[in-house]
């Protein structure tokens, strides 16, 4: 058992140094290399500019129009650019949420999958149904749900067997790609921090945070003219890390913080202590927190940020850019 371990440490550690020089599959873009979603997808862009962010998908919200179910999901618009954030948990409760509040997924400029767990990735059958070809920007990460390629050398070979006991006869090839559940999507793999349009930088981080600590998770942080819009899907490796990389990626003040923060977890204290962190420390101008921030915590946040808090339940369309005053 303890010789079992210890190969499969191994092949981890060798998977991971493969994972280190990124391999784009054919059709697809590499890590440092994204391709333009303008000249990938044919999406139209949005005839006027908005700068606004509408709630797709949680489990509050006060609109009865709307299903509620576990999961997150915001349709961002800003600067013409229009951007799907995360898919929810489920594809119809996706596709009569979008309709019921008139977001049209056939026109989207890209999609953001901010990590691998379903109530995140749930509905993008929707999604790849009405806009099939749209680029969808998710963690590079071996054998990942979203595909992954990695050398074909990944693994130690052993010439001194005959050819029949060799993976494909002793010659791989140069590159192996590795099977998605949506075979034909537009996966572009993101291996680091990445400005994927002019003002819209993905921020790549490793979860540090909750039941799933390998988890690689994508952040949107948007450069308005106020500051920072950070837009987080789980916060799984922390808000304050995310924080600390969209800072030091933009150096500007954070404007507002939308999304999940992942407080489910915390305790009391330790939820004050992230709110006064955000409010004094980071100086947050403006928070939107939702999905798996948790309910004690939306308390303790809008305590702490009083009335620079503000309601992002299911449903609700806020500005992007807000006045200071």
């Amino acid at each position: 058992m303890r010789r079992l371990r210890e190969s499969c440490s191994l092949m981890g550690a060798v998977v991971a140094a493969a994972s280190l020089t990124p391999n784009a599959a054919p059709g697809q873009a590499s890590a440092t290399e994204p391709a333009s979603p303008a000249t990938r997808s044919g999406a139209p862009q949005a005839v006027a500019s908005q700068s606004r962010i509408t709630v797709l998908y949680d489990a509050f919200g006060q609109d009865s129009a709307l299903k509620k179910d576990w999961g997150f999901s915001a349709l961002i618009e800003f600067g013409g650019t229009r951007v799907l954030f995360d898919t929810g948990n489920n594809s119809v409760t996706l596709a009569h949420n979008a309709k019921a509040k008139g977001a049209d997924l056939s026109a989207l400029d890209f999609v953001v999958m901010s990590h691998r767990h379903g109530d995140h990735i749930g509905g993008l059958d929707q999604v790849l149904s009405v806009n099939p070809n749209v680029p969808i920007y998710t963690p590079k990460e071996n054998f990942g749900v979203f595909g992954a390629s990695l050398p074909g050398t990944f693994y130690r070979g052993n010439a001194a067997l005959p050819a029949e006991m060799r993976y494909f006869d002793g010659k791989p090839p140069e590159a192996l790609r590795f099977g998605s559940p949506w075979s034909k999507a537009n996966f572009i793999w993101l291996a680091q921090t990445t400005e994927v349009v002019p003002g819209f930088q993905l921020i790549l981080l490793k979860g540090s945070w909750g039941v799933d600590l390998d988890v690689m998770e994508l952040s949107l942080a948007i450069d308005t003219p106020r500051g920072i819009v950070l837009v987080v899907g789980c916060s799984h490796p922390t808000i304050e890390k995310i924080l600390e990389a969209a800072r030091a990626t933009l150096d500007k003040p954070i404007h507002l913080v939308f999304g999940g923060l992942h407080l489910l977890p915390a305790n009391d204290d330790e939820a004050r202590r992230i709110a006064s962190a955000l409010h004094d420390a980071w100086k947050v101008e403006w928070i939107a927190a939702g999905h798996c921030t948790g309910e004690f915590a939306f308390e303790i946040l809008k305590r702490t940020f009083g009335d620079r808090y503000l309601y992002a339940g299911l449903g609700t369309t806020l500005p992007l850019v807000r006045d200071s005053n």
